[in-house]
Protein backbone atom coordinates (compact mmCIF):
# COMPACT_ATOMS: atom_id res chain seq x y z
CA UNK A 1 0.00 0.00 0.00
CA UNK A 2 1.19 3.26 -0.85
CA UNK A 3 0.50 7.05 0.38
CA UNK A 4 0.13 8.70 3.03
CA UNK A 5 -2.67 8.36 5.91
CA UNK A 6 -3.87 11.96 7.29
CA UNK A 7 -2.90 10.71 10.77
CA UNK A 8 0.99 10.97 9.49
CA UNK A 9 -0.05 14.29 7.72
CA UNK A 10 -1.39 15.39 11.21
CA UNK A 11 1.51 14.63 12.84
CA UNK A 12 3.96 16.53 10.43
CA UNK A 13 1.82 19.28 10.35
CA UNK A 14 1.78 19.93 13.83
CA UNK A 15 5.59 19.36 14.08
CA UNK A 16 6.45 22.35 11.85
CA UNK A 17 4.07 24.18 13.98
CA UNK A 18 5.84 23.48 16.97
CA UNK A 19 9.31 24.23 14.92
CA UNK A 20 8.01 27.47 14.21
CA UNK A 21 6.56 28.59 17.11
CA UNK A 22 9.70 27.80 18.62
CA UNK A 23 11.73 29.58 16.49
CA UNK A 24 9.69 32.84 15.94
CA UNK A 25 10.39 34.68 18.74
CA UNK A 26 14.18 34.73 17.99
CA UNK A 27 13.89 35.56 14.39
CA UNK A 28 11.99 38.52 15.66
CA UNK A 29 14.31 39.42 17.65
CA UNK A 30 16.62 39.65 15.49
CA UNK A 31 14.95 41.62 12.96
CA UNK A 32 14.43 43.82 15.50
CA UNK A 33 18.15 44.40 15.90
CA UNK A 34 18.57 44.09 12.26
CA UNK A 35 16.15 47.58 12.10
CA UNK A 36 17.89 49.13 15.13
CA UNK A 37 21.45 48.83 13.14
CA UNK A 38 20.06 50.23 10.38
CA UNK A 39 18.19 53.08 11.84
CA UNK A 40 21.12 54.14 13.92
CA UNK A 41 23.68 53.85 10.39
CA UNK A 42 20.85 56.48 8.70
CA UNK A 43 21.15 58.58 11.57
CA UNK A 44 24.68 58.83 11.24
CA UNK A 45 24.69 59.18 7.24
CA UNK A 46 22.02 61.84 8.09
CA UNK A 47 23.96 63.84 10.48
CA UNK A 48 27.26 63.26 8.65
CA UNK A 49 25.23 64.85 5.28
CA UNK A 50 24.34 67.65 7.43
CA UNK A 51 27.69 68.28 8.31
CA UNK A 52 29.13 67.84 4.90
CA UNK A 53 26.39 70.36 3.24
CA UNK A 54 27.34 72.79 6.00
CA UNK A 55 31.48 73.03 5.20
CA UNK A 56 31.23 72.56 1.85
CA UNK A 57 28.21 75.09 1.01
CA UNK A 58 29.19 77.47 3.85
CA UNK A 59 25.76 77.78 4.86
CA UNK A 60 23.94 77.53 8.04
CA UNK A 61 22.20 74.26 8.78
CA UNK A 62 19.20 73.33 11.21
CA UNK A 63 19.51 70.22 12.11
CA UNK A 64 15.91 69.82 13.94
CA UNK A 65 15.68 65.87 16.30
CA UNK A 66 12.02 65.41 17.47
CA UNK A 67 11.26 62.87 19.52
CA UNK A 68 7.48 62.95 19.03
CA UNK A 69 7.71 62.56 15.69
CA UNK A 70 10.38 59.84 15.47
CA UNK A 71 12.46 61.99 12.59
CA UNK A 72 15.19 64.28 12.22
CA UNK A 73 15.47 66.87 9.50
CA UNK A 74 17.89 69.74 8.28
CA UNK A 75 17.22 72.96 6.49
CA UNK A 76 19.23 75.76 5.03
CA UNK A 77 18.46 79.18 4.17
CA UNK A 78 19.02 77.87 0.37
CA UNK A 79 14.95 78.29 -0.91
CA UNK A 80 13.22 74.96 -1.00
CA UNK A 81 16.38 73.11 0.62
CA UNK A 82 14.89 70.71 3.32
CA UNK A 83 15.53 66.50 4.29
CA UNK A 84 13.91 64.59 6.65
CA UNK A 85 14.16 61.02 7.98
CA UNK A 86 12.05 59.49 9.48
CA UNK A 87 12.66 56.44 11.78
CA UNK A 88 11.07 52.66 11.34
CA UNK A 89 8.25 51.51 12.85
CA UNK A 90 9.26 49.80 16.31
CA UNK A 91 12.51 52.36 16.69
CA UNK A 92 12.38 55.19 18.88
CA UNK A 93 13.83 57.99 20.50
CA UNK A 94 14.63 58.07 23.77
CA UNK A 95 16.50 61.26 24.44
CA UNK A 96 18.73 63.48 23.19
CA UNK A 97 21.76 64.15 24.30
CA UNK A 98 23.57 66.07 25.75
CA UNK A 99 20.06 67.47 27.69
CA UNK A 100 18.60 69.78 28.80
CA UNK A 101 18.52 70.96 32.25
CA UNK A 102 16.07 73.72 31.48
CA UNK A 103 13.67 71.80 28.99
CA UNK A 104 9.81 72.20 30.73
CA UNK A 105 8.81 69.63 27.95
CA UNK A 106 11.60 66.51 27.29
CA UNK A 107 8.78 65.76 23.89
CA UNK A 108 9.59 69.31 22.11
CA UNK A 109 12.36 69.56 19.43
CA UNK A 110 15.72 70.19 19.56
CA UNK A 111 17.08 72.54 17.45
CA UNK A 112 20.92 72.06 16.29
CA UNK A 113 22.59 74.65 14.28
CA UNK A 114 25.89 73.84 12.59
CA UNK A 115 27.90 76.80 11.30
CA UNK A 116 30.56 76.56 8.48
CA UNK A 117 34.09 76.93 9.99
CA UNK A 118 32.86 76.76 13.58
CA UNK A 119 33.17 74.38 16.37
CA UNK A 120 30.62 70.49 15.93
CA UNK A 121 28.23 71.01 18.64
CA UNK A 122 28.20 67.75 20.88
CA UNK A 123 25.21 66.15 20.37
CA UNK A 124 23.75 62.65 20.42
CA UNK A 125 20.40 60.52 19.55
CA UNK A 126 19.47 57.49 21.85
CA UNK A 127 17.40 55.21 19.98
CA UNK A 128 15.68 52.30 21.46
CA UNK A 129 14.19 49.56 19.48
CA UNK A 130 11.02 47.35 20.81
CA UNK A 131 13.13 45.00 23.22
CA UNK A 132 14.63 47.45 24.92
CA UNK A 133 18.04 47.02 22.81
CA UNK A 134 19.64 50.69 22.45
CA UNK A 135 22.28 52.16 20.25
CA UNK A 136 23.47 56.18 20.93
CA UNK A 137 24.67 58.19 17.59
CA UNK A 138 27.36 60.59 18.80
CA UNK A 139 29.20 63.58 16.90
CA UNK A 140 32.38 63.40 18.37
CA UNK A 141 33.11 67.65 19.01
CA UNK A 142 36.74 67.17 18.26
CA UNK A 143 36.50 65.05 14.62
CA UNK A 144 33.25 66.06 14.11
CA UNK A 145 32.48 62.55 12.81
CA UNK A 146 28.96 60.60 13.86
CA UNK A 147 29.60 57.17 15.75
CA UNK A 148 27.59 54.84 17.06
CA UNK A 149 28.14 53.28 20.85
Amino acid sequence: MRGVTLIEMLVVVTLIGLMVGISFPSLNSGLDTIRLMSASDSVVSFLNSALNRAERRQQVLEVTISRAGNKLSMRSAEPGFTREIELPTGIAITRVLPEDPLATDEMAPRHVYLYPGGTVPRVGVELENRRGRKRVVRVDPVSGVPDIE
